[in-house]
């Protein structure tokens, strides 16, 4: 094999350096454009969650995240498009960044087998890119998705990311039909493309190659000055977003501090109330459609979308920051903060066009009130987002502004709160008989426990204490707590709601105040761990009464059912001979990964078979009361409860298996709405005392 010697330049462009000041140029115009976001992300309120912390973690994120594109390839098809692309003009990116290297700087990069496997690969990914572009115009403007809504810039982004590429095979082509490599398989597509230009006399050739190399840069050059006010800018905010996700426990929100005294506002009634991180959201969002796709809201008619919620948001957001930030200036330079405070709200101070869009009320004009209560907090929408965009908590500070400050909110919520305020549960029955579950049964109350001390405190929840149906699921508990010698005890009746609804619903101050008196009960008393029924009470327990001193090791009886079977301390025996459809709760699997557990348990069942719903796991359907919507009426579109029945029916199970109240409840009436009350909907306790022996 002859020796590889160094890669010569082919042509001299004349005048070819100042494409680099083209380049500076476009540079600036790019950070410019960055500037100018970054200040309107500071009309927004501080944000209460570290974002810069764990830098590994984060970092992690964003290399399994863009460059992974881990969660894109969740959907295959957009995924592996994407995937072209984006590896396409990476390759394309580092081999520029290589050339530019070796001629500002005469580092030796370029040759030898280097540049041989540099170019085969450059080339082959470049194919790619185009492969992928080709696919999503084909999937955008001929197949078209429901989730996606195609603006002029979507066809001009990919127009021009597509005449980039094909240029630069073109200029490929061209220096290769002049001065062949040795080595045709190092550029496949180039060494294709030169055939267009073979009968080309030279002078032609170098001509024609000189205008489109001029061409290519300028174009490349433009499309860099172009990405702040395109949607190409999601090349930076998504990778940043990613970055900047919540470290936190999947579905924390914020506590609201009710000691400030500046705060006189709850919630968000205005776009500048959001925070900066969730007006950065707004932005990062890529319209990708996977949130609306799968969420329940959406796909049962109700007139919420995430993504159209986020866009109506940014909309907004970017119409009305500039014009805040130069009131803002003009402020500052009165410089009286007191004055320019009342003078930022006085709509006469501005012009008309500024005038109307000051007087745009985010809720009503904007967002309106049924999208933000048909909300389920199912988090199916942030699950599936690539770029993590937060979605629940922006609709809890909607929520919260308009029960805290406005007290407008759908009527069946007053007597939900007003039962958990009076009675300590929202089903409204008095706070004495939360313990006339227990009737008949080896249940010790921890108040008459000597020492008030026990292994496992048994938290059946408001469901499990006042709901007929799920009264036998607690009751199933305790049998089999008692069968595995597990040393437990209740609170009964100073037991009080964990306040999951209140605060979802946007009642944090009624959330506050049960969780204080829940606090303040739990640690008069001595235990190991908390075993909750539900996955709600476990989740708020868990995750969000620690915000307030309560630390706890809470864990839901699905984890605690599998460790006593893992022990040996319950042994399954009576064969159920049914095959059963697991429905993964919302606040159990995409709220604290619990997906294996209750599959777990089933599969220790003698005679259980189990089979899956189409949407399962993380990309479960929600049964529609999450969120505070257990209390609320469906009055828009579809069922979600029948909808995701009329899924499990589909897939010719014989009973549903389920580990949360609330799903209990929906799937039941699901079922009774279908006729098909000889399907048996089931709790993974009520499942497993079956099977135990007497």
């Amino acid at each position: 094999m002859p020796s590889i010697p160094h890669r010569e330049l082919y042509w001299e462009i004349p005048g070819h350096l100042w494409l680099y000041a083209f380049m500076v140029i476009a540079g600036i115009i790019l950070l410019w454009g960055l500037y100018q976001h970054y200040l309107r992300w500071t009309i927004g309120k501080p944000e209460p969650e570290k974002r810069y912390d764990q830098l590994w973690e984060r970092i992690k994120t964003v290399i399994v995240n863009s460059f992974g594109h881990s969660k894109m390839l969740r959907d295959p098809y957009p995924g592996i498009m994407h995937f072209l692309i984006f590896w396409g003009f990476a390759f394309l990116f580092l081999a520029a960044f290589l050339d530019v290297l070796e001629a500002w700087f005469g580092l030796p990069i370029m040759f030898g087998q280097f540049y041989i496997g540099m170019s085969w690969l450059t080339d082959l990914m470049g194919l790619a890119g185009i492969l992928g572009i080709l696919v999503a115009i084909i999937r955008r403007y001929i197949q078209k998705p429901d989730r996606l809504d195609n603006i002029a810039d979507d066809a001009v982004l990919l127009v021009w990311l597509l005449f980039i590429l094909v240029l630069g095979f073109c200029l490929e082509g061209m220096r290769i039909a002049a001065n062949p490599d040795p080595w045709p398989y190092a550029n496949p597509v180039g060494t294709w493309v030169s055939a267009l230009f073979a009968s080309m006399n030279d002078q032609s050739l170098l001509s024609l190659y000189r205008y489109t190399w001029w061409v290519h840069g300028l174009t490349a050059m433009a499309l860099v000055a172009y990405i702040p006010w395109s949607k190409a800018f999601h090349i930076f905010m998504g990778p940043a977003n990613q970055f900047m996700r919540s470290l936190a426990p999947a579905g924390v929100i914020s506590p609201i501090d009710f000691e400030d005294e500046d705060q006189e506002v709850f919630g968000a009634e205005k776009i500048e109330d959001l925070t900066w991180k969730q007006l950065f959201d707004t932005e990062a969002c890529t319209r990708c459609g996977r949130c609306q796709d799968n969420c329940p809201a959406y796909l049962s008619e109700k007139p919420l979308s995430p993504k159209k919620m986020t866009q109506d948001l940014k909309a907004h957001f970017l119409e009305k920051a500039p014009i805040l930030l130069a009131q803002k200036q003009k402020d500052k330079s009165k410089g009286d903060d007191k004055e320019a405070e009342a003078g930022g709200r006085e709509v006469a101070a501005v012009d008309e066009k500024a005038a109307a869009i000051l007087e745009k009320s985010l809720i009503g004009d904007v967002v309106t009130e049924d999208e933000i209560w048909a909300c389920t907090t199912c988090r199916a929408c942030q699950e599936q987002c690539p770029v993590f965009v937060e979605h629940v908590n922006k609709t809890v500070e909607l929520r919260r502004y308009l029960v805290l400050t406005e007290s407008r909110f759908p009527s069946e919520m007053q007597l939900a709160f007003r039962n958990m305020e009076n009675n300590g549960n929202p089903w409204g029955v008095g706070w004495a008989n939360r313990a006339d579950w227990t009737e008949g049964l080896e249940v010790r109350n921890m108040a008459n426990v000597e020492g008030g001390q026990v292994d496992v405190l048994f938290w059946p929840g408001c469901a499990g204490a006042f709901d007929d149906r799920n009264r036998k699921v607690a009751k199933a508990m305790v049998n089999i707590m008692n069968q595995a010698g597990v040393d437990f005890a209740i609170l009964g009746t100073e037991e009080k709601c964990c306040g999951d609804s209140a605060r979802r619903l946007g009642n944090e101050y009624l959330f506050q105040s049960l969780v204080e008196e829940n606090i303040s009960t739990l640690k008069q008393y001595k235990f190991n761990r908390i075993v909750t029924q539900c996955p709600h009470c476990f989740n708020v327990l868990k995750k969000e009464y620690p915000q307030f001193g309560g630390e706890f090791t809470v864990i839901h009886h699905s984890e605690f059912l599998l460790e006593l079977l893992q022990q040996g301390r319950i042994r399954p025996s009576k064969s159920q001979d049914l095959t059963f459809t697991y429905h993964d709760s919302c606040y159990l699997g995409r709220y604290n990964e619990i997906y294996h557990q209750p599959r777990s348990i089933l599969a220790r069942v003698p005679g259980v078979k189990l089979v899956e719903m189409e949407r399962n796991h993380g990309k479960s359907f929600c049964c529609g009361a999450g969120g505070g919507r257990m209390w609320l009426e469906e009055k828009l579109g579809k069922s979600i409860n029948v909808m995701r029945t009329e899924q499990a029916l589909a897939t010719g199970a014989q009973a549903i298996a389920t580990a949360c109240p609330f799903c209990l409840t929906m799937l039941s009436d699901g079922l009774k709405s279908k006729d098909k009350e000889d399907i048996a909907a089931l709790d993974l306790a009520e499942i497993l005392e079956r099977s135990l022996a007497s």
